[in-house]
């Protein structure tokens, strides 16, 4: 069976004051689908470059990034920006949750922005929610919600148009422990219950710990842990 995402030889050089400096220098990963990825390292070392660079809202300076077997950066920007709304979901540390609107109005957005059908996105919504446990609070606002709450609506809403890879960039770095080990439960029983393939970054060594598969981040370099 071929990856979902195959990533061969990624690096990533930023120019730093006329130096370059190389945050990845040779990154190549496999993620089959259904596959469920905790990515660790230390701070600076390039955790958020390489989720951006997957999801292309960057691109790299070497290497190839392929989904379903096709070269991702071979693709115009029109057909980029296609691929970031429809098969991929993303999750960041802060939810950036539209506060004027209910939960379920937030998780409905990417779907009317996209147009698709009105009435079925609503359903999609309203199942995610309960997903999510939060089906009792799908009328609450952003500000009547915790933050544990708040950050499963946002991966609700990250889920809404049914993309095939999540991308989660430290989604409990502003949650306390036990918040974040709620929200992880969340993206766990998404994965049992959905099939959800997840790249999930995060400093956290618990967290990452609970999760099937687990990578390092080091020197610019991505190797498996035990």
């Amino acid at each position: 069976m071929a990856p979902l995402l195959e990533v061969r030889d990624l690096a990533k050089v930023y120019d730093s004051d006329g130096r370059p400096l190389e945050v990845l220098r040779g990154v190549s990963l496999d993620l089959m689908a259904g596959d469920l990825l905790a990515l660790v390292g230390k701070s600076g070392s390039g955790k958020s470059t390489f989720l951006h660079l997957c999801g292309t809202l960057d691109a790299p300076s070497r290497g190839r990034i392929a989904f379903d077997g096709r070269d991702l950066f071979s693709r115009t920007e029109a057909e980029l920006a296609r691929f970031r709304n429809t098969e991929i979901g993303f999750v960041f540390q802060s939810h950036h949750l539209l506060p004027e609107f209910s939960a379920l109005e937030n998780v409905l957005m990417p779907a009317l922005v996209g147009q698709g059908g009105a009435a079925r996105a609503r359903q999609r919504a309203t199942e995610l929610l309960e997903a999510v446990g939060l089906a009792d609070r799908r009328h609450h606002r952003p500000s009547q919600l915790s933050g544990g709450e708040q950050q499963r609506v946002a991966i609700a809403r990250a889920l809404v148009l049914e993309p095939r890879l999540l991308l989660a960039d430290e989604p409990t770095g502003n949650l306390d422990d036990a918040t974040g080990q709620e929200v992880l439960e969340v993206l766990l029983e998404l994965n049992r219950t959905r099939g959800i393939s997840a790249i999930v970054v995060t400093h956290s060594e618990r967290l990452a710990s609970r999760l099937p598969r687990r990578m390092r981040l080091r020197n610019g370099l991505l190797a498996d842990e035990a």
